[in-house]
């Protein structure tokens, strides 16, 4: 079943983990997120793949409620078909979606996180780079890209607590898309925080709180 914004689901299932890890299915989904419902013509023109293959992949993630069935564009917009000749429409099922901790990942379900964490972090920096690269100098948008660099001291329920707050705080921007102002885009964010190496040196270790953060 959908999920509201601030309810937490953790993914334990295996199964559902290897669905979504596969790297087309990271695609497709991506795509679904960003650019709202498609049919599985649309998303195989625009990601170069088979539509066989990609009515297959949209319907197991559905099976693991990643996706689900939508109306689509409104009716008005689109002439009546009888509903066994309609295209099916399928959208992202939103949500706050979170992995078990590494502690309690099988050595199976370890494998799949680290493939799915290879893929998405290699495709999100990609993606960066590329859109960054491709701005037109002359778009309001191209200082659109924000990044930070930089450390903190924090036991590990601080770093929880750290992280509950950051999350609260993209739920606390997120409303329906009638109350999102004109000139409002979608905006990805990525958040990543990990412990440093123990034999950080004391140079280090007087850095922490500095940091460094950049507007683009």
């Amino acid at each position: 079943m959908p999920q509201e914004p601030g309810d937490p689901v953790e993914l334990h299932d295996l199964a559902a983990l290897k669905a979504l890890a596969q790297p087309r299915r990271q695609r497709m989904l991506e795509h679904l997120t960003l650019h709202g419902p498609a049919t599985s013509a649309t998303l195989a023109r625009a990601l170069g793949l088979n539509t066989g293959s990609t009515s297959y992949h949209l319907r197991e993630l559905a099976r693991y409620g990643f996706v689900e069935e939508t109306d689509g564009e409104p009716a008005g917009d689109r002439p009546t078909v009888p509903s066994a000749h309609r295209e099916r429409w399928w959208r992202a099922v939103p949500g706050d979606r979170r992995f078990p901790p590494r502690s309690r990942q099988s050595p199976e379900m370890r494998h799949v996180m680290d493939e799915l964490n290879h893929h998405a972090y290699a495709a999100d920096l990609d993606l960066f780079e590329r859109l960054q690269r491709d701005a037109a100098d002359d778009d309001p948008w191209a200082d659109a890209f924000p990044y930070s660099r930089g450390t903190i001291r924090l036991t590990l329920p601080e770093l929880r607590e750290f992280f509950e707050e950051y999350i609260a705080l993209l739920n606390r921007y997120k409303r329906p898309e009638s109350e999102t102002p004109p000139g409002a885009r979608t905006l990805l964010t990525r958040f990543l925080a990990y412990p440093a190496p123990e034999n950080h040196t004391s140079a280090d270790n007087r850095a922490d709180d500095t940091g460094e953060s950049r507007p683009s």
